[in-house]
């Protein structure tokens, strides 16, 4: 068998294959086997059929189309393999020549990964933002404690901002009730704005089993888009009675004896999640300076397929939540369809560069990955997606994700050791200790879990630090599959 590969750009190649008659008898004997089980002749049993009468009851053309398709799957990956060529997708196949009882020639275009000129990696310095706790954000938190312990009580009054009022909703459109746009004894929190438009100038002023009707867009179902009538129904008026606080609060919110030790504690545990923000931090702008110094061409279809994958994926969502794109985009905030693709391609561009740079250095410094740094992503990413490792592997295998899974671990340890070698120093000039930055070993979560959100809000922080490349590679599918 005969190969070249020619360059037609930094990120695709063409090969050009010939193979001998004599190397397509594997592709023969496979196709000849399935047509004999296929075609029923006169006097033979089946499965015995002569080739030359399979060939005169067939046609010499057809089957040599057949053997084609069986054999040109099995050379290509042969000579991509003793190569050694980074594909990225799929390749697009042209056969040249066929000629009978002598040779079979072809083409396959396919992007590569590029080769890239990396820069020295040493004396690698980021600056991150101080750690500062104000008292400003611990009186926000121990304000949401608060409010977790708040009593309601019912008045005789009618509804003002901040009060929670049980309601029915009544959603019609051309006279006719909508099912989906209808409710009752729905708690609602005056004010909040999270719910409809125009729901909480219509709650304010009403008493009890009095009623106004308003109107709104309807933000999903079947007629997402169009202005329906809402009548909202107040059943009962309450109001949160929030407890003082005091020492008493903290014993009972909490395990200290005192607010001022409650106080504490809460301003520790905000320096702990704003120093691994400072980890986070550091490895975004390390990831910004690779980017900027190393010189990455983008495979365009590589970017098409993952943008083409992803909007599927999102319009399946869409159509699941009864939204279409103009519902969302005004949910959303997004200017345009145009502004949100335009964003969205910049991300995945930037993701692939990412991975790419990473790989090369991986490449480089010959990093490997062993079962230990399999089992701490797969405890990190089962941790965040709760459910037990066991889960979240065989979900792995299922999904045939294996591949890309144990790349991603591969970026995510380069970029970790790229980080331990870079020097960190916050906005005042002081030096971040990597080792503080370090989390905690994450254990597999148990029953209790559920029921202590501060524990799972620490462990997700803990888990995104593992994480450090979950975001440049993640969006990275295809790449990573080929």
């Amino acid at each position: 068998m005969k190969s070249t590969i020619e360059e037609l750009g930094p990120t695709r190649v063409r090969m050009a294959i010939e193979v001998p008659w004599g190397d397509l008898d594997h592709a023969f004997g496979e196709v000849y086997k399935e047509l004999g089980k296929q075609v029923r002749v006169p006097g033979f049993r089946p499965g015995k059929v002569p080739n030359r009468v399979l060939d005169q009851r067939i046609g010499r053309p057809v089957v040599l189309e057949q053997v084609v398709q069986h054999a040109i799957p099995e050379v290509y990956s042969e000579v991509v393999r003793e190569n050694q060529v980074r594909v990225l997708g799929q390749p697009e196949i042209e056969v040249t020549r066929l000629d009978d009882n002598d040779t079979l020639a072809f083409t396959a275009e396919v992007d590569v990964a590029p080769q890239l000129e990396l820069p020295s990696l040493e004396n690698l310095a980021v600056t991150v933002d101080d750690v500062e706790v104000t008292d400003e954000e611990i009186d926000q938190q121990v304000s949401v404690m608060r409010e977790r312990f708040g009593m309601l009580t019912g008045v005789e009054r009618a509804a003002e901002d901040g009060d929670f009022v049980s309601i029915d909703l009544e959603a019609t459109l051309n006279g006719e009730v909508l099912e989906d746009g209808s409710t009752t004894g729905m708690s609602y929190e005056v004010g909040s704005g999270n719910l409809m438009e125009g729901l909480d100038d219509a709650v304010r002023g009403l008493s009890a089993d009095e009623s106004k009707t308003f109107q709104t867009a309807l933000l999903s179902g079947p007629n997402s888009g169009e202005s329906a009538d809402v009548t909202v129904t107040v059943r009962s008026v309450k109001t949160k009675d929030l407890p003082e606080l005091d020492d008493e609060f903290a014993q009972t919110a909490s395990e200290f004896d005192t607010l001022a030790e409650l106080r504490d504690d809460v301003r520790t545990r905000l320096a702990r999640t704003k120093t691994l923000g400072q980890g986070a931090q550091a490895r975004d702008k390390l990831v910004e300076h690779l980017i900027e110094a190393v010189e990455v061409p983008v495979p365009e279809n590589l970017v098409e397929r993952e943008i083409e994958w992803r909007n599927r994926a999102f319009e399946q969502e869409l159509q699941q939540a009864g939204m279409d794109w103009d519902a969302f985009l005004s949910i959303s905030g997004v200017e345009s369809r145009e502004v949100y693709e335009a964003d969205q391609r910049k991300t995945v561009e930037e993701a692939v560069r990412t991975q790419f740079i990473l790989d090369a250095i991986a490449d480089a410094r010959e990093v490997t990955v062993d079962n230990d740094d399999l089992s701490a992503q797969i405890m990190a990413q089962a941790q965040r997606s709760r459910m037990s490792p066991e889960q979240y592997a065989q979900q792995l295998q299922q999904g045939g994700n294996i591949q890309e899974f144990v790349a991603d671990v591969r970026r995510t340890k380069t970029l970790a050791q790229l980080l331990e070698e870079t020097t960190i120093t916050d906005a005042s000039g002081n030096v971040v200790d990597l080792e503080a930055l370090r989390p905690r070993t994450i254990q597999a979560p148990t029953a209790d879990d559920d029921d202590d959100e501060d524990a799972d809000d620490e462990v997700a922080e803990e888990a995104a630090a593992v994480e450090a490349t979950e975001g440049a590679t993640e969006n990275t599918e295809d790449a990573g599959k080929a």
